[in-house]
């Protein structure tokens, strides 16, 4: 898809609109978020990416809308994982229930940042060196086989572990130990103290880049249009805040998600292996786009099909009551 300097301008400038709206409407006063609320920022947020897509159909054609679905599916999943760690953290630092929304509305803007970068970096590599889509294939066939052995390894609650970035953060700013409403930074006794507020934004945004390691070498075997990987990534992040709210009960009752994930990473790591043979020579068939979005959308849903049975059974198995012994 040939995107002009323009195009790329107008649509940061839209999609920094679209976020700027999101913020005064429904972020800007701090409260607890509604599932009613939640469930209609999500579906604004899932409406504007079908549209966008809609529009790609008309200026890009059905190839480039079909790798813009794809990758935003396939991004818009891996971002429902994200969302255990965000629980996680969040419970970690102890984030009042009236401030979760702006946390998340922060560390999401970082991570689009970060992840600007990490794509702008794929980019050049994918661009320059042909080579590098074995690497990327083989990385997510590995990672696919991961997500199986920590999925089979327990049921163990995790702990959130701050990253170095993190640490060297409050280890060289002093820090106070309570909120101050939504205030980054306070001055007492003359000495200006970060609070925790700053400490989580930065916790949400920067671990959001050990999820950008899979998933950005994930929709480069989808695509490997930039304008589409950053577009579909902008999309799939900018309704994550709202999900939060919205699953949040349900996440523990997606208990084969890591089983969905790895089968579509493996999927789009063999397809980058292909893609790989392809390029240099060797006439091994190719895995399309349409073929694609349809194994990613099966495993979706047989997946939460499959959690939400698994974890029905969990829970009348665990509300039957006990038969009295014989006496």
């Amino acid at each position: 898809m040939d995107v002009s300097l323009s195009v790329w301008l107008l649509t940061i400038v839209g999609l920094c609109a679209l976020i700027a709206v999101d913020f005064f409407i429904g972020g800007r006063k701090p409260h607890e978020v509604s599932l009613k609320e939640a469930g209609i920022w999500t579906t604004v947020w899932i409406a504007l990416a079908i549209l966008f897509g809609l529009g790609v159909f008309l200026f890009g054609g059905g190839q480039a809308s079909g790798e813009f679905f794809a990758g935003f599916i396939t991004e818009k999943s891996l971002s429902v994982d994200n969302l255990f760690v965000f629980v996680l953290i969040m419970a970690k630092f102890a984030v009042p229930s009236i401030y979760q929304q702006r946390v998340l509305m922060v560390g999401v803007l970082i991570a689009l940042v970060l992840r600007a970068a990490f794509i702008a970096a794929g980019a050049a590599m994918v661009s320059t060196f042909s080579w590098v889509f074995f690497i990327f294939g083989a990385f997510l066939v590995w990672t696919a086989w991961k997500l199986v052995q920590e999925a089979r390894g327990g049921e163990e609650e995790e702990e959130f572990e701050e990253n170095r970035l993190l640490k060297a953060v409050e280890r060289r700013f002093p820090s106070t130990d309570t909120y101050h409403g939504t205030k980054l930074f306070i001055v007492r006794g003359g000495k200006r103290l970060m609070t925790p507020m700053l400490i989580v934004m930065l916790a949400i945004g920067t671990t959001d880049v050990l999820f950008a390691l899979d998933s950005i070498p994930a929709i480069f075997g989808l695509t490997q249009d930039p304008y589409i990987v950053f577009t579909a990534n902008a999309f799939a992040l900018m309704g994550l805040r709202q999900l939060y709210f919205l699953i949040g009960g349900l996440l523990k009752k997606l208990v084969h998600l890591s089983y969905g994930l790895s089968v579509i990473l493996g999927f789009i790591g063999v397809k980058l292996v292909l893609h790989a043979l392809h390029e240099a020579g060797v006439h091994v068939p190719e895995i399309s786009i349409p073929v694609s979005l349809g194994v990613i959308c099966a495993v979706l849903v047989v997946t939460t099909v499959t959690s939400l049975m698994a974890s029905r059974r969990q829970a009348l198995a665990e509300g039957t009551p006990k038969e009295p012994a014989d006496s």
